[in-house]
């Protein structure tokens, strides 16, 4: 029998890059990354986001760090030169979080569907292997190389009249599997959360009755998640002792899609 090895479970020193993190899920997660003891690289859309996001990661005093890029992910170009900064800056890339997402009702029958599938499948799909290809050469120089996709459990079933983002949901776990194989050789796991309902500025239109109308109805668990709930789960995924974890498809959806009735 082989004697006990200990793995770590720290990603103090590691170097992360996170989309769509100037709210929700990717802001929680830059938080705990930081609170974990990496430098964090917060990217959104917007830089006064992204700077507002650094400043409450170095007001708590985490032992790690965050620094702010403005990155539109549907750039191609600006994904390269980002990434490139970024690699610069921090002189490594670890970790790759692919969270950058939104949600638009599309109607398949309406001319306008076009303005919705087109910018859903170029932030939700497209941009993820973009940002894969970018950050490889310095994944593959990494000793706990890790990738996490944020998909969804729209990934994993539908709702009615959001067939985009359903369809790049789906697009971003079937990434997720290919990349998996492709990328093990080099030491590199890939691997897909598929967050259920959580209170992000997706759900914010929705009202507390109806979330609560809902979560009751469909969720064993009740209720809608906080995004914590879900960069804990991420967190997990990039440990250097997840080093046997790639290919897997996770839902954190309190019971949802394990619910028949």
């Amino acid at each position: 029998m082989l004697p006990y090895q200990p793995l770590s479970r720290s990603i103090a020193g590691k170097s992360a890059i996170v989309t769509g993190a100037a709210s929700g899920m990717g802001r929680a997660t830059a938080h705990l990354f930081a609170a974990e003891g990496a430098h964090v690289a917060v990217t959104d859309l917007d830089q006064a986001r992204c700077d507002a996001v650094v400043a409450e990661i170095a007001a708590a005093g985490y032992s790690g760090s965050a620094k702010a890029w403005a990155l539109d992910v549907s750039d191609a170009e600006a994904i390269r030169a980002t990434v490139a900064d970024i690699a610069e800056e921090f002189g490594a890339i670890d970790i790759l979080v692919n969270n950058a997402g939104f949600a638009i009702p599309a109607d398949i029958s309406q001319e306008s569907y076009e303005q919705s599938w087109e910018p859903s499948l170029s932030v939700m799909l497209t941009a993820h292997q973009r940002m894969i290809r970018a950050a490889l050469p310095h994944l593959k120089a990494a000793e706990h190389p890790r990738i996490v996709n944020i998909a969804s459990t729209e990934g994993l079933g539908a709702s009615p009249g959001n067939s985009p983002y359903v369809a790049a949901k789906h697009g971003v776990i079937g990434l997720t599997k290919g990349l998996a194989v492709d990328l093990g050789r080099e030491g590199i796991t890939v691997n897909c959360i598929c967050p259920g309902p959580i209170r992000t500025g997706i759900t914010d239109a929705i009202s507390e009755e109806h979330k609560t109308i809902y979560a009751k109805r469909r969720v064993p668990l009740r209720r809608y998640a906080i995004p914590e709930e879900v960069a804990h789960m991420t967190l997990s995924c990039v440990l250097p002792a997840a080093s046997f974890l790639t290919g897997a498809i996770i839902p954190v959806d309190g019971g949802l899609t394990v619910k028949n009735a």
